[in-house]
């Protein structure tokens, strides 16, 4: 599950605002507005996961909660191909 730090921590390194998030996860920006709040607003998993896989898609990782909560940016040119057969 995506915190509200996480989704703010992986915006700022991408640059993005969060009228892009919420445009490149195709929800509404009052629900990313809720997402990220501090105050544990409800949200629906479907949008979480719309996130997720919007910046999944730009090269964030989420790291697992065994390695403390927190993402990661893995550039263009450093991202895993699938070997070669």
């Amino acid at each position: 599950m995506i915190t509200a730090r996480q989704s703010r921590a992986a915006r700022a390194l991408l640059g993005w605002t969060q009228e892009t998030l919420a445009d490149k996860a195709q929800i509404s920006l009052t629900a990313l507005k809720r997402l990220e709040s501090e105050s544990r607003l409800d949200v629906y998993e479907t949008t979480r996961d719309q996130v997720r896989r919007a910046f999944e898609g730009s090269g964030i990782i989420f790291l697992n909660p065994d390695q403390g909560i927190g993402v990661l940016l893995v550039d263009e040119k450093h991202r895993r191909s699938p070997p070669l057969l």
